[in-house]
């Protein structure tokens, strides 16, 4: 059997040093623009760096969330978050719009990437479809039940992550 990984939110840095602290092995966290977490403080792309070197100095992953739908005038800074997210040595980009999957491809070939839980993917042929694509991870939705859950493990070609306590982010 695979070791959990046990993922935490990081909405500021107090709650980054506590999530670390408190034995996380990774932590997601955004960016102060392109994330789903609008009632987190977030991170100004100095706080990010200085993140991923207090986590990466204590053994802790950083995945950065770029999890909403970004628009065509959106596209300069999503991918500018792409280039932070590389420069400052993040672990895996959390994606919700698998539009960008190809750009980030050729800026980024060797980021990691995990699919967001709000990419809606709930079928093994859609993990598969993810796969194809070049993620490494999906994060299932809530909503499937333990034996949907079970189908789609004991063939997905990429890891799978899922929420097990709370909905909030």
């Amino acid at each position: 059997m695979n070791k959990p990984e046990i993922l935490a939110p990081a909405g500021s840095f107090d709650s980054l040093t506590a999530a670390v602290r408190c034995g996380a092995d990774a932590v997601y966290l955004g960016g102060r623009e392109l994330n789903a977490r609008r009632n987190a403080a977030n991170f100004s792309d100095e706080e990010l760096a200085q993140a991923v070197e207090y986590c990466h100095a204590r053994g802790v992953k950083v995945y950065i969330t770029l999890n909403t739908l970004v628009r065509d005038d959106e596209m300069k800074t999503a991918m500018n978050a792409v280039r932070c997210a590389c420069d400052v040595k993040a672990d895996a980009l959390i994606l919700q719009d698998i539009g960008l999957t190809s750009l980030i491809r050729r800026a980024a070939p060797d980021m990691p990437l995990h699919a967001s839980t709000q990419t809606s993917v709930q079928t093994l042929d859609g993990i598969k479809m993810l796969a194809d694509m070049g993620f490494c991870r999906a994060v299932l939705p809530r909503e499937l039940s333990k034996k949907e859950i079970e189908k789609i493990a004991a063939q997905s070609p990429i890891e799978l992550e899922m929420f097990v306590h709370g909905a909030l982010c």
